[in-house]
């Protein structure tokens, strides 16, 4: 099974990067992408867990706004993590974060909810990228709302009052960086209208443009017309179909390998890159 989208403690899951590749394994995945939040901070140390049967796919989801500020997610993939300019795009994006999440506290105590940075900062893992994630954890441990889900359905979604966006690479500009680097481009759950807006088909063009190599097309928050539509783009633009279960951990309902990559797309998306990084022992 092959697993291309998910998160450990260096950004806003709840599993190490060790326990992350450990709970792959049982899970019976083969394949293993780690794509946190605009870090490559969990990549050492993944590699020390890995065994015989199972292969890591190093990357990380970048956080990208639309010059008309919709939120977009793109997965970048097995570029080198040495490359000077992919680090400075990803510091960038993190250094915003933190006023951020100052700014949608700000909001969420303007209509009487208690939570404060420091309550944020103590449920976030230390080194992790600040994001909503670890602001929904706070809400939880105080009792605000039941779970993560909960904080995003009601309070923290694409479309929420409190929700803020932060100074981010446009797509085709993250896509371009992505490529220079020598890795390969997919844009995560675009069409996942539970988080609020979303891309339309006439998007996808310029980020084709731009050197775009795949679409996540399997993923819970894009029901079946969506996946059914996103299909027909991606086999229109000739692009490589990914299904990922962008796991968490505890606190989000998705669970390891709910969605999967067909080994033929992977093979033609690997082979996009300029160099064969698949981490194997």
């Amino acid at each position: 099974m092959i697993d291309l989208h998910t998160h450990s403690t260096c950004s806003d899951g709840t599993d190490t990067p060790f326990a992350l590749v450990k709970k792959a394994l049982a899970a019976g995945v083969t394949t293993l992408g780690i794509t946190d939040h605009d870090s490559t901070a969990g990549w050492s140390e993944a590699i020390t867990a890995i065994q015989p049967q199972i292969q890591l796919v190093l990357g990380a989801e970048i956080s990208c706004l639309t010059t008309d500020g919709v939120s977009v997610h793109m997965l970048g993939l097995l570029f080198d993590g040495e490359h000077k300019e992919m680090q400075q795009m990803l510091e960038d994006s993190r250094d915003t974060r933190i006023p951020r999440m100052r700014k949608m506290i700000e909001l969420l105590r303007a209509d009487g909810i208690d939570i404060s940075i420091e309550d944020v900062n103590r449920v976030a893992p230390t080194g992790s990228t600040l994001g909503r994630p670890h602001l929904a954890d706070a809400l939880v441990a105080k009792g605000i709302v039941a779970s993560r889900d909960e904080a995003f359905l009601d309070l923290l979604h694409n479309e929420s009052k409190y929700y803020v966006s932060h100074a981010a690479p446009t797509p085709v500009e993250a896509i371009s960086v992505i490529r220079r680097a020598g890795g390969v481009a997919v844009i995560a759950h675009p069409f996942a209208s539970r988080r609020g807006e979303i891309l339309v088909p006439e998007s996808f063009t310029d980020l084709l443009a731009a050197g775009l190599n795949g679409i996540e097309v399997h993923h819970r928050d894009q029901n079946a017309q969506e996946q059914k539509v996103l299909t027909d783009i991606a086999r229109g633009l000739n692009l490589v179909v990914t299904g990922s279960s962008d796991y968490h951990g505890t606190g989000k309902l998705n669970s390891m390998a709910e969605n999967t990559t067909h080994p033929a797309q992977w093979e033609m998306l690997e082979s996009a890159a300029n160099a064969r990084r698949v981490i194997t022992v």
